[in-house]
C-alpha cells in the first residue's frame, strides 16, 4: 500500500507565527529564522550538583566501553562540503570561497578517526579521535560546533571545553549538538530555542558544551532530531527533550497552546524527561499498553524516533507524514507505538536508522526495510517493504541522510538516492544519483569501519591497519578545504 505525500496538519489560529514552514520535508532547508514561536518559559530548576566540580563521575563499566568504543581508522568525505550553501540565506563572503560538490570519496584528516557523526538535516559533523578527543566541523551559525567566535569551520577543529575528557558518542541536530563521554554524561551546545540542549532553560545559543540538566542513570546513547533530542541510559529508559511540536517527544503531547486568539505556542520540555508509555493499536483502533522493560537502541528523523526494545520489538512516534512510522497510516503519534508489521511476521529488528522522512530497519535475518519516503516527490511507503535489490547480502552498516541512503555490506559500499544529490552518494562525476541501489566501485574492497550522513554528505571511516590496507587507501585523492 502507498499513498501521495501528505503535508503536516495545518495550525489554526497560527496567523502570527513566523511563517514557520510546515514540517516540509521537501526541502529541509536549515533555515537560519526562528522555527517555532518562542515565549518566555521559566527555567527549570536545576538538579542538585548541576556542573558542580564535587558532583564526582565514574567511568561506565570497562565491558560496556569495550561495545561503544569502535577502533579508529581513516575519515573519508564526499558529497557537499560548502557548509553555507544549504541555508536560505548565503553570506557574501561565502561565494568566493566554493568548493566544487566531492562526488567521489576523498581522505579528509590526518587524525585516526573511531567514530564520525551528523544528521540527516545537519550542515555539521562531529568527528572522535582515537583518543577520544572530541572535534567539530562545518555551519556554526548557533555555536553548534561548540567553538567560539560562531564561524563556519573547514577543518576538524578540537572543542575547547571537552579537551580533557574522553569522548565516546555523539549526535547532531539542525542546529545543535549533543557529546556522550565515557562517565555516561552528557554536553549540549548550539541553537537552544525549543530547549533542544537541555540545561533547563531556553537560553537561545549554548557556545560552549554545557552538561545536560540530568541526573538519573549514566547515558550510553545519544540522539538528535532536528530541533529535539533523545538520550538512552544505561537501564534502558529513554529521555527526550526540546520541540514537542509533533508528539516527537513521546510524552503523549504535541505541547501546543494558544497565548491569544492567534497565537499559538509551545510548551517546551527544557529538561530530559523520561518516556514512560508504550501502546499498541489493534485494527479497530483499541489502544493498549505495552510492558517495556529495556530500550536497547533507537534513531531520531527531523521529526519523528524509532526505537527497539530488549525483545527486538520496534516502537515509532512523532510525525506521520509519509507513513515514516510504518503503522500504514499518516497520524502522528504522541507516545510511542508498536509496529506491528515487524511484531507479527516475526520479524525481529536488529538495527535502526532514521532519515529526515523515511525509516530504515535491518531484521535479525540481515533484510533491511524501508518506510516513508526517501524521494522528494512520488509515493511513499506506508509500511515495512524489503529492500529487494540487498537480499542476501549481510549489511554491516546502514547510514541516512535527508534524502539519500548508504549502506556497507560484506566488502562493498551500496548507495542510492534520486537527484538532485550532492555527491553524497560517492558514485562519481557522471553518475550522480541513482534510484536503485549502486555499489561505489571505487570504495570496492575497503573495509568500512563506520558510516554517516549529514544533509549532503557523507563521512566515512575505513580501516587502514595493514600494509596493503594503507597502501590502497593512499591511491586516494585527499580533501583540503
Amino acid at each position: 500500500m502507498s499513498t501521495k505525500r501528505k503535508r503536516a496538519p495545518a495550525k489554526r489560529g497560527s496567523a502570527k507565527r513566523n511563517k514557520r514552514k510546515e514540517e516540509s520535508d521537501v526541502d529541509s532547508d536549515i533555515t537560519d529564522g526562528s522555527e517555532t514561536e518562542h515565549t518566555t518559559q521559566p527555567d527549570e530548576v536545576l538538579i542538585a550538583g548541576h556542573g558542580d566540580a564535587l558532583d564526582e563521575l565514574t567511568q561506565l563499566p570497562q565491558e560496556l566501553l569495550k561495545t561503544l568504543i569502535k577502533p579508529a581508522g581513516q575519515l573519508f568525505i564526499f558529497g557537499l562540503i560548502n557548509w553555507d550553501l544549504a541555508t536560505n540565506k548565503i553570506p557574501k563572503d561565502v561565494k568566493n570561497k566554493m568548493h566544487p560538490n566531492l562526488y567521489s570519496p576523498h581522505r579528509f584528516t590526518d587524525h585516526k578517526v573511531r567514530l564520525a557523526v551528523s544528521g540527516c538535516v545537519a550542515t555539521h559533523s562531529v568527528i572522535i579521535t582515537e583518543e577520544g578527543k572530541a572535534m567539530t566541523f562545518g555551519r556554526n551559525k548557533f555555536g553548534q560546533l561548540g567553538v567560539d567566535p560562531t564561524e563556519t569551520k573547514e577543518i576538524p577543529t578540537v572543542v575547547p571545553g571537552l579537551e580533557n575528557m574522553n569522548v565516546i558518542g555523539a549526535a547532531c541536530g539542525r542546529n545543535h549538538t549533543l557529546f556522550l563521554t565515557d562517565t555516561g554524561t552528557v554536553y549540549a551546545c548550539g541553537d537552544n530555542r525549543s530547549g533542544q540542549c537541555g540545561v533547563g532553560n531556553l537560553q537561545p545559543n549554548i557556545l560552549t558544551p554545557t552538561r545536560i540538566n540530568y541526573r538519573g542513570p549514566p547515558i550510553v546513547k545519544v540522539g538528535c532530531g532536528a530541533e529535539f533530542s533523545v538520550i538512552l541510559d544505561i537501564k534502558g529508559g529513554l529521555h527526550s527533550f526540546g520541540l514537542p511540536e509533533y508528539g516527537q517527544l513521546g510524552h503523549n503531547t504535541d505541547g501546543k497552546y494558544f497565548k491569544t486568539n492567534t497565537k499559538l505556542c509551545f510548551n517546551f520540555e527544557t529538561s530530559p524527561k523520561r518516556i514512560v508509555l508504550y501502546i499498541e493499536k489493534s485494527k479497530d483502533g483499541h489502544v493498549a499498553p505495552v510492558d517495556v522493560t529495556e530500550i536497547v537502541d533507537f534513531s531520531c528523523g527531523q521529526n519523528h524516533t524509532v526505537a527497539i526494545d530488549s525483545k527486538k520489538r520496534a516502537f515509532s512516534w512523532g510525525f506521520g507524514g509519509f507513513g515514516r512510522l510504518g503503522h500504514a497510516e499518516q497520524k502522528d503519534e504522541l507516545v510511542p507505538r508498536l509496529i506491528k508489521y515487524f511484531d507479527t511476521q516475526s520479524k525481529g529488528v536488529r538495527s535502526i536508522h532514521c532519515g529526515s522522512t523515511y525509516s530504515l530497519a535491518v531484521t535479525d535475518f540481515g533484510a533491511l526495510f524501508m518506510f516513508g519516503q526517501s524521494k522528494r516527490s512520488g509515493e511513499a511507503n506506508m509500511y515495512p517493504k524489503p529492500i529487494q535489490d540487498l537480499s542476501g547480502w549481510s549489511i554491516t552498516h546502514v547510514a541516512a541522510g535527508n534524502t539519500s541512503i548508504i549502506v556497507s555490506a560484506d566488502e562493498s559500499v551500496i548507495s542510492w538516492g534520486s537527484a538532485p544529490t550532492f555527491g553524497e552518494l560517492g558514485l562519481g562525476d557522471f553518475t550522480k544519483s541513482s534510484t536503485n541501489p549502486k555499489e561505489v566501485s571505487r570504495l570496492a574492497g575497503v573495509k568500512v569501519l563506520g558510516l554517516s550522513m549529514g544533509y549532503g554528505h557523507t563521512l566515512l571511516i575505513a580501516q587502514n591497519d595493514t600494509p596493503e590496507q594503507i597502501a590502497k587507501l593512499e591511491t586516494f585523492d585527499v580533501f583540503e578545504p
